[in-house]
């Protein structure tokens, strides 16, 4: 393995596990992804479109986040991992590019290419770890899942478009179960979290260079909408409530909570444990970016109409599904319920039932208004030195 690392597999200092240029190239198709997912989620703005938009995006995300757990490990500025990258680039955007017709007549397009990411992906870290036998032992059982989902996806991709969706949810689940229950598998054994070692500082780069992307989706969103419609006093209101919404995003993400995440990964004596939490937790906090940017273009596009159901769950469900993934995250991480959040979310929920009767602006103000008293609370009211990790006497973060 030693003569291979080089070339192929990176090196165990922490400095060589920094985002390469290449990784940042290589996100460029999950911008178009986000974008073609907010965009058909506008278009249907119905229950189906809601569950549509869930079930494209959990296969989105997951696409990408097997990528980075194998770039953990393997140099993306190696040649032959370039390669794979590539091919694995090309297919993602062949996935991005069927997403708005993937429950009509490209739905197997769309499986096609997200079987070939994950298969493919996963069978090349198979063979580059081949000297690493508890590398290798998981990325057997990790190819052992992968495969029996990508079997459940092309079949949904074959099916009449009336029984895709479930047949897709099948496949969602194993999936998504597959960490959860550490990969055991019949004649492979299970593997421990333990053995997944991941170098923090790298996870942690890669998860909050993905919010940026949403955030930037949704910046783009916002502008593009705004440009589309005459500069009234009420569309200036809309554009600059939804861009101090994303601002708020951006701080209640980044100001604290995203280092001291890292911290508490780096110090934990199983950080694989809390990579699996961050893995499952940041897609809550990608959706809420998403559909709060679907939110801030139909206000934008309307601010003083009348409010209906799709704007009232965008505008409020929006903000509720990001606070809601990030407080997730955080108890995973450190074992604290946080109340802003919380208390964030009661607010939202309560507005729901008058959010029939308020304009779409006010909504927006009041989806915004919400993120910016949580983004407030952690610049003024929660102390800079406080300790929200509960270590345990093994030395363990909860």
């Amino acid at each position: 393995m030693t003569g291979r690392r080089p070339s192929l597999i990176r090196a165990d200092d922490d400095a060589a596990h920094r985002v390469s240029f290449f990784e940042l190239f290589f996100d460029l198709v999950y911008v178009f992804a986000i974008t073609q997912l907010s965009h058909g989620l506008l278009q249907h703005l119905d229950l189906q479109g809601f569950a549509q938009t869930l079930i494209l995006l959990l296969a989105v995300w997951w696409a990408w986040v097997y990528t980075t757990w194998a770039t953990n490990w393997l140099d993306p500025d190696s040649t032959r991992c370039r390669l794979m990258l590539i091919g694995v680039m090309a297919a993602a955007l062949v996935m991005a590019a069927s997403i708005p017709e993937a429950f009509d007549e490209a739905g197997l397009a769309f499986a096609l290419a997200y079987a070939a990411i994950q298969v493919g992906r996963s069978s090349f870290v198979l063979w580059a770890m081949r000297d690493d036998p508890v590398r290798r032992a998981n990325f057997r059982r990790i190819v052992a899942w992968n495969a029996a989902a990508a079997a459940i996806w092309i079949a949904g991709g074959l099916a009449d478009e009336s029984a895709r969706m479930p047949i897709w949810f099948v496949a969602l689940v194993v999936d998504y179960a597959a960490p959860a229950v550490r990969y055991v598998f019949p004649g492979l054994g299970r593997a421990e979290t333990t053995e997944w070692t991941v170098t923090p500082s790298y996870i942690s780069e890669r998860f909050k260079l993905f919010i940026i992307l949403a955030l930037g989706e949704s910046i783009i969103v916002t502008g593009a909408a705004f440009s589309e419609h005459e500069p009234d006093a009420a569309t200036l209101a809309a554009f600059a409530s939804a861009f101090a919404g994303a601002v708020a995003m951006w701080w209640i993400y980044f100001h604290r909570s995203a280092d001291e995440g890292e911290e508490a990964m780096g110090s934990s004596a199983d950080p694989g444990r809390i990579a699996r939490s961050a893995t499952y937790f940041h897609l809550p906090i990608v959706a809420g970016i998403i559909v709060t940017a679907v939110a801030d273009e139909l206000v934008i596009a309307d601010p003083t109409g009348t409010a209906d159901a799709a704007i009232v769950a965008t505008s409020l469900g929006g903000a509720a599904l990001f606070l809601a993934g990030h407080a997730i995250f955080r108890y995973s991480v450190f074992g604290v319920v946080s109340m802003p959040r919380i208390i964030g979310i009661v607010v939202l929920a309560a507005l729901a039932p008058i959010g029939l009767v308020l304009s779409p602006l006010a909504l927006g103000f009041a989806s915004t208004g919400v993120l910016i008293g949580v983004a407030i609370h952690e610049t003024l009211i929660r102390p800079a030195a406080e300790e929200e990790r509960v270590v345990l006497e093994d030395g363990q973060v909860s």
